[in-house]
């Protein structure tokens, strides 16, 4: 790479001014940098994989969600942040500032002084080697800010109604219409920026028509319409996607009469600028509608203060360049963003999609007719709900109304923004779900990194879905790396910590993510140990310094780090690809019965959310989406029309794309429509050998060239299907080189599914000889799907992630679709790397017996040939002993700094003798039952055992919350998950071996006291004076932050070691 690129520069610098070169330089290093990254992650050698594993290189390692908090920033702390990270091994940052209830703070958001930190903080990236991406724009949800235009904001066609009676001369000023109150409410509107929404308006036109009396409404036109557009993980009922027209009509119980469309009159160039309408009324009665463009009320939600205003029109390439002239055109040209720095601001990033829908820009009339072939001005009225024509063209147009809103939104706003980072040398990272008024799949297409979400388990939504869409983007389009907003939280109450989420993390790795953003990493810009510090009001993980264990966090970044490492080569393995219908907005999701979901763990809660308020208000219960869906053993990816058609190609009889995925068989959605456009491309890759399974459409749900194109789909599927009566049977029709398969259970979904049951389609695979990807085998009596797993493949190598879902240890036999090669264990944890010599093969599957602790995971790597990996004799597995259990007093010590610790018994404040080990809570000493921190436990003891030629491992039984093990002066590392145990062979001696375990508990309890003292905090939404002039602060109390989850009444957590402390021994 490095010589190609000194190669192009000795070429062209004598060639192009320097200014311009510099440019392409940037861009050609962006474009070979993806391309390459795309190849190498499928070519990818064993010794390449083995490299990254035992040195994860910085595209490995984990990220955080870096957040400010309204003009609360100091270069110092910025600094000390950032080196924090660097330390524990975070090396990706997203910054954005918002505002969610914490006093404003002095920086005013993009000021000279805001801008001056910001570049401090990109200088200080490229010095640490840390990777920022700036999000779109001030808060979260996408793109705006005080400098929009109400004529460049997100707009709504509104309409208002007056009805005459002709033959009459009007000459009336038609009503102004309302616009839609704004879906988040008007609450979060300053004076300001509700004024400027009451006043706006433009016309649109007018329009005529005969009176139609007691006319039906259409169902759910506010969405249909694009109106609104309520957030699918946090709302309920919230559409996967709308049915076809055609169902629409045909489920339409009302019998509804339809204004023709050749009587719609255009009586616009009659209505002056006042409003007044001067028009010859025809004889009869009369329906006249003013349709005129309203702001559709999304803000830049929570923007700092400064930063809040409307968010740009997401069709118009004009509404988005003058947000970034105003947003990230200064920041660029102050900074310069050094491109030939591994850290520094690299990315820029959609956030998820939570601004809502609109559905008119300006030139939408012409733009509509170019796309679609056809005027939409007599449809208008259908926008509030009315029949024009009949119930079915109706609805044809919405469908055409809401593609064609998607695909300007896509071109105009997301294509523009990813051109706009192209030639700064940026990448773009999308997560492309929630309030999204497109196909998700679609809108995450144009990501060089998708991203998914996923919200911590027992603290919040159901996102799951996301990771089904981000990661079938992720293979369809070969992207290396596949985020995540990882473990956000509602109420977390620092109660989470590495070993409450490995579990979860392990399973989003099973699901595809490579890259994990923990949300939130609040910014602690208050100098000084005032713990634990600044937060994002109620949310987040607190992934962040201000943490108790925060040091030890280490050693789970770097299981990680590992873990990703191996995960981001290769391609994704899926057998299945479940093609999603067209039509926006359309949620991907598989049929229930292709995924696990909660079998293994315990119910979640999900909260209910208020839009007005704009926040979570109670608890609902256990929700009805699966929080953590684990694949079976045939994977499988979504797709999107748009990606099928533009993407898809057959060879060797698999559906193939570009980025080196490839499919055994294509399943339709169960539904009636298809564009003529979709149609001929599933026959051209049937024909040409491609085996789907689905039944023939008999229409297009879009009313362009209609109703020509309805004669086309239904010839095509009459020439494929041979007819579109379903058969009772299953049925395999030979198509060209291909198959279709319907009829009997391939043409029964379960409930108002879009696919045949998984059992269905897996039958199927097994028919043609191809077995399950990897099965768990368990011993008579136990349950099977113990075990997650993600298959990833290279050309010398297969490699598959594996995961204990369970709180158990388990013994199972993994069978692996692997017809020869030898087995490795690679186990990220540790960074070790053994061979497995107990397996065998038959009929093209590897049975391996494994052995997991609880919620444990590695890798199995397996190589053509035998590889020179360290070998442990001739079992896969040993079983532990335990030999000695220590026991007696010990010796503790606490911070005196953390607690009202006194001198006792001749010791200094802060040190104990434990009679035995004890729960911190149950113990008499206000100190210690409310103590958060570390605290070292201290005691010698022999070891018969010590030298005789087996593997010792010193247990710590149960320790909350994490600890670091030293003996005999020897750091042996940190212990923060399952089995809570380091290996003490080279450390151990037979007498007076001096061991020290430092544990560290949660902020919990010392909070939970706290609140027994006066509250000196935030008061009437401002910062105490005490801190703000760094004096001695009035109260008691040990702890600061800037959001109470806690009361005095609190229950106490769980703290210290507990043990038992034992020694076990390995055969």
């Amino acid at each position: 790479m490095k010589t190609r690129l000194l190669l192009y520069n000795l070429f062209f610098k004598a060639l192009i001014p320097k200014g311009f070169l510099t440019i392409i330089v940037v861009l050609f290093t962006l474009v070979t940098l993806l391309a390459s990254c795309a190849k190498e992650q499928v070519n990818v050698s064993y010794e390449t994989l083995k490299s990254s594993f035992l040195n994860p290189p910085n595209s490995a390692k984990p990220g955080v969600y870096w957040y400010f908090m309204d003009g609360n920033m100091d270069k110092q702390e910025m600094t000390a942040d950032l080196e924090s990270m660097k330390e524990v091994g975070i090396a990706h940052v997203l910054f954005l500032e918002v505002n969610v209830g914490v006093p404003q703070g002095p920086v005013k958001f993009l000021s000279d002084e805001w801008q001056d930190n910001f570049a401090h903080a990109v200088k200080e990236c490229e010095r640490l080697d840390i990777v920022l991406t700036l999000g779109s724009g001030p808060g979260w949800t996408g793109s705006g800010g005080p400098w929009v235009k109400m004529e460049e904001s997100m707009q709504h066609l509104v309409a208002s109604k007056t009805k005459v009676t002709g033959p009459i001369k009007v000459s009336q000023k038609l009503e102004v219409p309302a616009g839609k109150n704004p879906f988040f409410g008007l609450s979060g509107f300053t004076p300001e920026l509700r004024e400027r929404w009451e006043a706006y308006y433009k016309d649109v036109a007018v329009l005529a028509f005969p009176t139609i009396e007691n006319q039906a409404v259409l169902k759910d036109i506010d969405e249909k319409a694009l109106y609104y557009r309520p957030p699918f993980s946090s709302s309920i009922g919230v559409r996967q996607y709308f049915k076809e027209p055609a169902v629409l009509a045909k489920n339409f119980k009302v019998k509804a009469a339809g204004i023709p469309t050749k009587g719609v009159v255009d009586i616009t160039k009659y209505m002056q600028k006042d409003g007044t309408l001067n028009w010859e009324v025809p004889e009869g009665n009369w329906t006249i509608m003013r349709f005129g463009r309203r702001n559709n009320g999304a803000i830049t939600r929570p923007a700092p203060m400064p930063g809040l205003g409307f968010e740009a029109d997401k069709m118009s390439t004009d509404a988005m360049k003058h947000h970034l002239d105003n947003f990230m055109i200064p920041l660029i040209e102050k900074i310069k963003p050094d491109s030939t720095k591994q850290g520094g601001w690299k990315m820029i990033h959609m956030d998820s999609w939570e601004m809502g829908a609109q559905n008119w820009t300006d030139d939408f009339r012409k733009k509509f007719e170019a796309l679609k072939g056809y005027d939409p001005l007599p449809y208008l009225p259908v926008y509030t709900g009315m029949v024009v024509g009949d119930v079915e063209k109706s609805e044809r147009f919405l469908w055409d109304l809401r593609m064609v809103s998607q695909e300007l939104i896509l071109e105009n706003h997301v294509q523009y923004f990813k051109d706009f980072g192209r030639k700064y040398g940026m990448g773009l990272s999308i997560e492309p779900y929630d309030m999204n008024p497109n196909t998700d799949l679609d809108l995450g297409s144009f990501a060089d990194v998708p991203m998914a979400e996923f919200w911590n388990k027992d603290f919040g939504f159901s996102t799951g879905f996301s990771t089904f869409e981000a990661t079938s983007i992720a293979n369809l389009y070969g992207r290396p790396v596949l985020a995540a907003e990882a473990f956000t939280s509602y109420l977390v109450a620092w109660k989470s910590y590495p070993g409450s989420i490995k579990n979860q993390s392990d399973w989003a790795f099973c699901s595809g993510i490579n890259r994990l953003m923990y949300h939130t990493f609040a910014h602690k810009a208050i100098p000084g140990n005032h713990l634990p510090g600044m937060t994002m009001g109620p949310y987040g993980v607190h992934w962040d310094r201000g943490q108790t264990w925060w040091d030890m966090s280490s050693a789970y970044h770097k299981y990680v780090a590992r873990s990703q490492a191996m995960l981001q080569q290769g391609i994704g393995t899926a057998d299945v690809l479940y093609l999603i219908g067209e039509g926006a907005p359309h949620v991907f999701l598989p049929p229930a019965s292709a995924v696990d979901g909660n079998e293994y763990l315990e119910a979640y809660a999900e909260y209910g959310f208020n839009p007005d308020k704009d926040a979570i208000v109670e608890e609902k219960g256990k929700g009805e989406k699966e929080f953590m869906p684990d694949r079976k053993a045939y994977n499988f990816d979504g797709c999107s029309p748009r990606i099928l058609m533009n993407r898809a190609s057959v060879k060797d009889g698999k559906i193939v794309f570009e980025g080196g995925a490839s499919y055994e068989v294509l399943v339709l959605p169960q539904i009636n429509s298809m564009t003529p456009e979709l149609i001929s491309k599933i026959e051209s890759l049937v024909s040409q050998g491609a085996t789907i399974i689905g039944h023939p459409a008999l229409q297009s749900p879009s009313l362009s060239n209609f109703p020509t194109s309805d004669n086309e789909v239904k010839s095509l599927s009459k020439k494929m299907w041979g007819g579109f009566d379903i058969p009772v049977q299953a049925t395999e029709i030979t198509y060209g080189k291909g198959k279709i398969l319907w009829g009997g259970d391939y043409s029964k979904p379960d409930g108002n599914e879009l696919y045949p049951n998984y059992k269905t389609t897996s039958m199927y695979l097994s028919s043609i000889g191809i077995k399950p990807d990897y099965t768990t085998k368990v011993p008579a009596g136990k349950r099977e799907g113990t075990v997650r797993y993600i298959h990833k493949k290279m050309p010398e190598t297969d490699l598959y992630f594996v995961s204990n879902r369970t709180g158990k240890a388990i013994d199972v036999t993994g069978e692996f679709r692997i017809a020869e090669g030898f087995p490795e264990l690679w186990n990220p944890m540790n960074g070790e790397i053994r061979s497995l010599p107990e397996y065998t093969v038959k009929n093209g599957i590897m049975s391996i017996p494994l052995h997991f602790e609880a919620h444990e995971a590695y890798a199995i790597v397996i190589t053509p040939t035998k590889q020179n990996s360290t070998e442990v004799g001739n079992k896969n597995f040993y079983t532990k002993q335990t030999v000695a259990t220590i026991e007696g007093s010990w010796e503790v010590a606490f911070d005196p700094n953390w607690g009202p610790f006194e001198s006792t018994n001749g010791k200094k404040p802060g040190e104990f003798t434990f009679e035995k080990l004890e729960d911190w809570i149950n113990r008499p000493e206000e100190g210690i039952k409310y103590y958060s921190g570390k605290a070292v436990y201290t005691k010698s003891f022999d070891c018969a055992q010590a030298g005789n030629g087996t593997k010792l491992f010193l247990n710590l039984g149960k320790v909350n919350n994490l600890a670091r093990v030293k003996l005999n002066g020897k750091d042996l590392g940190i212990v923060w998950t399952t089995p809570l145990e380091v290996e003490i062979t080279g450390a151990v001696q037979e007498k007076n071996n001096q061991l020290e375990i430092e544990v560290v508990n949660l902020w919990g309890n010392r909070l939970i006291g706290d609140e027994g003292y006066e509250d000196d905090g935030i008061a009437d939404g401002k910062w105490p004076e005490w801190l703000l002039n760094d004096e001695a602060r009035p109260s008691k109390r040990y702890t600061f932050t800037s959001f109470n989850h806690y009361t005095a009444a609190s229950p106490l957590q769980s703290s210290g070691l507990l043990g038992p402390v034992t020694i076990s021994s390995q055969e």
